[in-house]
């Protein structure tokens, strides 16, 4: 038994080391490290084995090998000797302090890759490595290729989170800031890109420094970074923005998103980034840009939950100037007595479709979307004059029970956008819907307002709709908006195409599918459950092969921290084998789709031991303030003793719903996503449609027929004389 134990243990991999001959070795995972270290040393004659240590050789790790991490070592591994990582912080920090200048500049770009390796890290800080390259930031002696390492190499040391960002001197933050406010042709890309980073970090992790980087810095110096040819930079750059939109105080906000707005930033952002892109940008900028949109929308939210006060006169002018623009103001009006002009005006009110028409103020007393709509109201009677008194005076020629109140509608319209884009809610980490049109205006949310109470109109004429309708009108319209938006129009006039093409009559014929599906999967004849209840094993067999296929195509999930923080542009990259019983996984960048072979780490599937998801995965139990983080988490419970879990965060719900789905049933365990529910009865829906086409036109009865009473006798002879 012993013996079969250690076979059991022992992998069988190849190490490499500098002007050596490979040697090929059993390596005992009961072994010590040290152990190992010394058989090899022995065999290449190499003295003092404790300046020595092996590491990982994939391209996407480049680790030391630790007794954390050493059970990712698989059969047919290759690993290679190379000096320690404390040796190796030595030789850097030696040839950085008194090399000459292609020694320093080579030890640097060494120092940048390895920094990534929290051993190596550890190593270097714990040597005041840290401290020296702070110094060399701080006086600024290095140039060109030799800066550009040196920034790089303190944001990877820094990202291991060992070191408190508050230690910084303002110095520092002057030689950085220098960086990014320095216009000049000539700056290397990668120093910029660095110095973004490292000021973004500082922003959002040391609020003692803010006040000062605010002096140092300003948002047009930034901006310059957009028109950068660079995609990295561009996305540093709006990634340090939607920092100091975070950190920054309503004042604050309000002017950062006043240069944003302008017409020269908003079409830098869409030229130089999303029609550069064909629209099709990456997955961080896309985010980048996401949380960007949703900053500036969430600077509504204030006007959006205010109330209008009775006493508010600038408010009540409005109301009027509303009026005015709409009727022009009838000469009969502004003559006679204070009674026939208040008289006059409850009636012009009333054409303007207020609820409540003797005073319109009370229209804006719920919030939301209180003061947010008379904005939107007014800034369509003043910049779109003749749609505004078109659809005024459409409504107010109508019979009454025809008419679209403008005033109710209006206040309805902008609670149902603000629903729409999610005004007022923090920017999930997983979020990457934007809207290019928004870009291409000075008053993005107010002139989407405008084009869609012109659409809500036309809905309402083309519905021949009441004020009973009221609630099917919206949700008509509210259908239109979002599947137009789904769309990603490039503008205002390519929404506009979209909403034409989704007129009433096509949402009904949508929602006909859609109620005629519904219908079949709502059946409860029990014939119809009886053949449900038979064919649903089948199905659900079906669905856990789809899982299966999903899983073994892969998926690319962003990497997070231990502590449930988002790592910008690392990450993973999963699958299932063919057979369905190994898992195999490893780094990769934002676009590449990794062989099964390129993915060197291996999870066998009987080495899980459970599934658990949400606030219950080891990353989200410390996470605090995400709003969607632990919604889309889930985490694999394993037997190993060196790793004890797989952590994962879905980048959308469906994504989620397959991963969990197809984990559960290699386990064993039920599917119990929406996806699979909405699957199961898509499929039994489908599956007994077609078992029942021979049945067309009989009339399925809700229960079987009665059994007939027993006869009064059972003498069924027949006589047949």
């Amino acid at each position: 038994m012993p013996a079969m134990n250690d076979t059991a243990n022992i992998v069988k991999i190849a190490v490499e080391m500098a002007e050596q001959v490979p040697q090929l070795i059993g390596f005992n995972q009961k072994h010590s490290l040290a152990a190992i270290i010394q058989d090899l040393c022995n065999g290449w004659q190499l003295t003092e084995p404790e300046l020595y240590a092996l590491q990982f050789t994939d391209n996407n790790n480049k680790n030391y090998v630790t007794e954390k991490n050493r059970n990712e070592i698989k059969n047919g591994s290759i690993l290679c000797l190379t000096f320690s990582p404390s040796k190796t912080a030595e030789d850097i920090l030696s040839k950085v302090k008194s090399g000459n200048l292609d020694e320093k500049t080579q030890a640097l770009q060494k120092l940048s890759l390895l920094s990534t390796d929290m051993t190596f890290a550890l190593e270097f800080i714990n040597k005041q490595g840290l401290a020296l390259i702070i110094s060399m930031v701080e006086e600024g002696k290095c140039q060109g290729a030799t800066s550009a390492f040196c920034l790089q190499s303190f944001v990877e040391l820094m990202d291991h989170g060992i070191v408190s960002w508050d230690i910084l001197e303002c110095t520092f933050i002057n030689r950085v800031t220098s960086y990014v406010n320095n216009q000049a042709l000539n700056q290397d890309n990668k120093v910029v890109q660095a110095s973004l980073s490292i000021l973004e970090s500082i922003v959002l992790n040391s609020s003692a420094k803010l006040a000062h980087l605010d002096k140092e810095l300003t948002i047009p110096s930034l901006v310059v970074h957009l028109q950068s040819s660079n995609p990295v930079t561009q996305q540093n750059a709006i990634a340090l923005i939607n920092a100091l939109f975070l950190k920054a105080d309503h004042t604050k906000r309000k002017a950062i998103s006043s240069i944003l707005n302008s017409q020269k930033v908003r079409n830098v952002i869409l030229t130089n980034i999303i029609q550069a892109a064909s629209g099709q940008v990456g997955t961080e900028m896309a985010h980048q840009l996401y949380v960007l949109q949703t900053h500036q929308l969430a600077l509504l939210e204030q006007r959006m939950n205010t109330k209008m006060d009775l006493q508010d006169q600038d408010a009540h002018e409005k109301i009027k100037e509303l009026r005015r623009i709409a009727f022009d103001m009838d000469s009969n009006l502004t003559s006679g007595d204070s009674t026939t002009r208040r008289q006059g005006f409850a009636k012009d009110y009333k054409k303007l479709g207020f609820k409540c028409d003797i005073n319109p103020a009370l229209d804006f007393a719920e919030t939301p979307p209180g003061m947010l709509a008379l904005d939107c109201m007014i800034y369509f009677a003043r910049n779109h004059v003749e749609n505004y008194t078109k659809v005024v005076l459409e409504n107010s020629c109508r019979a009454d029970e025809h008419e679209c109140p403008f005033g109710r509608t209006s206040v309805e319209l902008v609670r149902l956008l603000c629903e729409v884009l999610r005004i007022g809610e923090a920017p999930s980490e997983q979020g990457h819907q934007y809207y290019p049109m928004f870009f291409t205006t000075d008053h993005p949310f107010e002139e989407f307002f405008c084009v869609c109470i012109v659409l809500l109109n036309k809905t309402w004429k083309e519905m021949r709709a009441t004020k009973e309708d009221f609630v099917k009108v919206f949700s008509v319209v509210k259908e239109q908006i979002t599947r137009a938006l789904a769309g990603q129009p490039l503008s205002l006039e390519k929404f506009r195409g979209l909403l034409h093409v989704l007129t009433y009559s096509e949402i009904t014929n949508l929602w006909q599918q859609e109620r005629t599906n519904r219908e079949e999967w709502e059946s409860h004849a029990r014939p119809i459950v009886e053949l449900r209840e038979q064919i649903k094993p089948e199905i659900i067999e079906l669905i856990q092969q789809q899982r299966y296929g999903f899983l073994a195509e892969g998926t690319r999930f962003t990497k997070y921290s231990p502590r449930g923080q988002r790592i910008k542009d690392k990450f993973w990259y999963i699958r299932l084998s063919p057979n369905h019983k190994v898992f195999h996984y490893g780094d990769c960048d934002e676009k590449s789709v990794p062989a099964l072979e390129d993915l060197s780490n291996k999870l066998p599937v009987v080495d899980i031991k459970a599934l658990v998801t949400g606030k219950e995965c080891p990353h989200m139990k410390d996470v605090r303030g995400r709003k969607t983080t632990h919604q889309l988490a889930f985490s694999l419970l394993l037997d190993s003793v060196e790793v004890s879990s797989l952590d994962f965060v879905a980048p959308d719900e469906q994504v989620f719903d397959y991963w969990t789905d197809g984990i559960n049933a290699l386990l064993g365990n039920k599917m119990t996503s929406k996806e699979a529910q909405n699957d199961l009865d898509t499929l039994l829906s489908m599956d007994i449609k077609l078992r029942l086409l021979d049945a067309e036109g009989v009339d399925i009865p809700q229960d079987p027929p009665p059994i007939p009473a027993d006869p009064p006798n059972y003498d069924f002879c027949y006589d047949t004389k």
